[in-house]
């Protein structure tokens, strides 16, 4: 690759330090050149030669980057967003990518007429689960779809140490934009728009502000229905993707270890990375013309979020369509913003 990506962290806590930085420094198209770090200064631990600014506005005004990852609270998303596009650089957005479609909209049209690109964050589509899940649907094994359920769940019955995650005065705070835009992502990649959706909040951990249970049913053409949850009280976790259609049903539980493996220090370029440990395959149970059963086990292939990187190395060099497009993420937003 002879372009190289030159390209900034807006902050470097957990995701600067887990989900973007082994990945920039794995993709040989990017460099990993600066952060912001407003007061522990770890980045240069981790990532030799770094530059750590001491705030956002120094960021911006380096002109060597092309491209700011904004990876900071959720309500902060839609000022910076615009700042680095008024910046000059290209924008790589986590979830969620603004609080309200309107937002979501200026952004968009911003980066428009400044020539710049916006990509979001959606790494949750490179997981091997969901990857797997994905082979299944477009195999049509199952032949026409009826029910299908994506799940979420963990158990955190205590109130987070993140304020801008717990406090109702906040925007996009709540469970609903926490895992809420991984989970409508995951259905609309596959599916697409709804015609139409019913949605559930609930409040259930003592003191809570905000949501804390989160389910959406989506109704699609031809009695398809899609039902997202994701359920911060749970105990026992249960099967993350359910399908079921005319030949059959597909059970998977969330399996991914990517997060897992980051979090012990495993880079994305080591032996290993991405695999799923063995006893979590997918159960794929099939019934013939002639009402036969079979049941196989369905291994997920490695997955990385090194492709979502690639993603964008293409879009930005090659001028390549990005995956997670824009008018997903609009309809994703009016979801979660809807009363």
């Amino acid at each position: 690759m002879n372009k190289v990506i030159t390209t900034g962290l807006m902050a470097y806590g957990m995701s600067g330090k887990i989900f973007h930085g082994p990945f920039l420094t794995a993709h040989p198209g990017f460099k990993l050149h600066a952060v912001t770090e407003r007061n522990q200064k770890n980045a240069e631990k981790d990532f030799t030669g770094i530059t750590s600014y001491d705030n956002i506005e120094d960021l911006l005004n380096d002109q060597s980057i092309e491209l700011i990852i904004i990876n900071t609270p959720n309500y902060t998303h839609y000022d910076y967003a615009k700042q680095a596009l008024n910046a000059g650089k290209h924008i790589l957005v986590e979830k969620p990518f603004t609080a309200t479609s309107d937002q979501a909209v200026e952004i968009f049209e911003l980066a428009e007429s400044l020539d710049k690109k916006v990509f979001v964050y959606q790494n949750r589509r490179w997981d091997s689960d969901f990857e797997t899940v994905k082979n299944i649907v477009k195999s049509n094994k199952l032949g026409k779809l009826s029910e299908v359920h994506f799940r979420f769940d963990r158990y955190k019955a205590s109130i987070g140490i993140k304020s801008f995650k717990e406090e109702s005065g906040v925007a996009a705070s709540g469970l609903q934009y926490d895992l809420g835009p991984h989970l409508v992502d995951q259905a609309i990649s596959l599916f697409g728009q709804p015609d139409s959706f019913h949605k559930i909040l609930g409040r259930n951990r003592e003191n809570t502000q905000v949501d804390d249970f989160l389910s959406i049913h989506l109704s699609y053409p031809d009695s398809l229905n899609v039902f997202v949850h994701s359920n911060m009280m749970i105990t026992d976790i249960q099967p993350s993707f359910v399908l079921h259609g005319r030949n059959g049903s597909f059970i998977k539980d969330r399996a991914d270890v990517q997060e897992e493996q980051l979090l012990k220090g495993i880079k994305p370029n080591e032996p290993g990375f991405g695999i799923e440990a063995k006893g979590k395959e997918g159960k794929l149970t099939l019934i013939d013309k002639n009402g036969d059963r079979t049941e196989r086990l369905i291994p997920s292939k490695p997955a990385s979020y090194i492709s979502l990187f690639e993603a964008v190395y293409q879009s930005l060099v090659n001028d390549k369509p990005f995956p997670v497009l824009q008018e997903e993420i609009l309809e994703q937003i009016e979801i979660l913003e809807a009363e």
